[in-house]
């Protein structure tokens, strides 16, 4: 009471300037406030694939982490093109990312796109990468890249390899090892990997590229043969198998999955979701996930993100003009 008798009065000038801090406290807590809302995760697949999955094991990570919920929406449809344009087209507040990975830097070569790739996205975080495996059919007599290439050169036009589909990421590594290989092969596209990877089984094509988690039960079952894997060096998943760049030095084409942002989105927003992501990501229990499903960690920075992005861009659209890939 005796306090309060004698404290002095606030003059106006303190008044008003507290009033002025309290104003520029709330504009610098606004912007750390983020997130303040839920945030939802594009996934332009159906459900159930790697990047439904991986998306599915960020976004409870980050609810636990910011305590706030992060939603999970799949917008399959138009090669990625639908879902993409949905995130294109998001007010850039880093409440709506988008899933990336090799289809997106794969069709600015084959689609007229309603955005922009690159100004159109920022780049978040380059979460994982995981090989595809080069797989023959038994009854061809090869046990590497180097004498599938030695036996398409011999026999041409009789050899054909299969593919989730025109202008796929399946369809494009298969390309480019024939590409820089120097030899023809006929190309047989399939309405999806499951389908390929059925026309393999039965004969119907000699050799593919697929997924290693769901060709790990052909190979152990000997009724596919693992001739080779697309990274650049031996997989842990596969590790007596040997790279495709063993035959042919360079090659690769690897599964991809990044995070990104529409375009314009605020730095310091980007800066916070790629180092919490890039924290989740590190985690053992995210790491040996991924182990499983055949991928490995890769996080960085956004600039290294944009970087490679822009350089798998460069990359297939080099591959799609020598290759001739056109989407019917």
């Amino acid at each position: 009471m005796g306090y309060l008798a004698l404290r002095p009065r606030p003059s106006g000038f303190v008044l008003a300037g507290a009033a002025l801090s309290a104003c520029l406290g709330m504009g610098s807590a606004g912007a750390q406030v983020y997130p303040a809302k839920p945030i939802r995760i594009v996934v332009p697949f159906a459900p159930g694939g790697p990047n439904d999955i991986l998306a599915r094991v960020i976004g409870q990570k980050l609810t636990e982490a910011w305590g706030q919920q992060t939603l999970v929406e799949n917008r399959a449809g138009g090669g990625t093109v639908i879902g993409t344009e949905v995130v294109a087209r998001a007010a850039p507040d880093g409440y709506t990312l988008l899933m990336v990975s090799t289809s997106h830097t794969s069709n600015p070569a084959l689609r007229k796109l309603p955005y922009d790739p690159i100004r159109d996205l920022e780049p978040v975080i380059l979460v994982a990468s995981g090989p595809n495996v080069v797989l023959g059919h038994p009854s061809l007599p090869a046990r590497s890249v180097k004498e599938l290439i030695a036996i398409a050169r011999a026999r041409p036009g009789q050899v054909t390899f299969g593919s989730g589909g025109a202008g796929t990421s399946t369809h494009l590594a298969g390309a480019m090892v024939g590409l820089m290989g120097d030899v023809k092969m006929v190309h047989v596209p399939y309405k999806g990997g499951a389908p390929a990877t059925i026309g393999l089984l039965s004969g119907e094509t000699t050799w593919m590229v697929g997924t290693i988690l769901p060709s790990m039960p052909h190979i152990r079952s000997g009724r596919a043969r693992a001739l080779a894997v697309t990274s650049a060096n031996r997989s842990p998943a596969l590790p007596e198998v040997p790279p495709v760049a063993d035959t042919l030095p360079g090659f690769e084409a690897s599964s991809w999955y990044g995070i990104s942002a529409p375009g314009g989105t605020p730095k310091d927003v980007l800066f916070k979701l790629n180092q919490e992501i890039g924290r989740i990501i590190n985690a053992v229990d995210v790491r040996e996930q991924l182990a499983r499903e055949g991928a490995e960690v890769i996080g960085g920075t956004p600039e290294r993100y944009g970087a490679f992005y822009r350089a798998e861009i460069e990359k297939w659209a080099k591959v799609i003009r020598a290759a001739s890939i056109r989407l019917e």
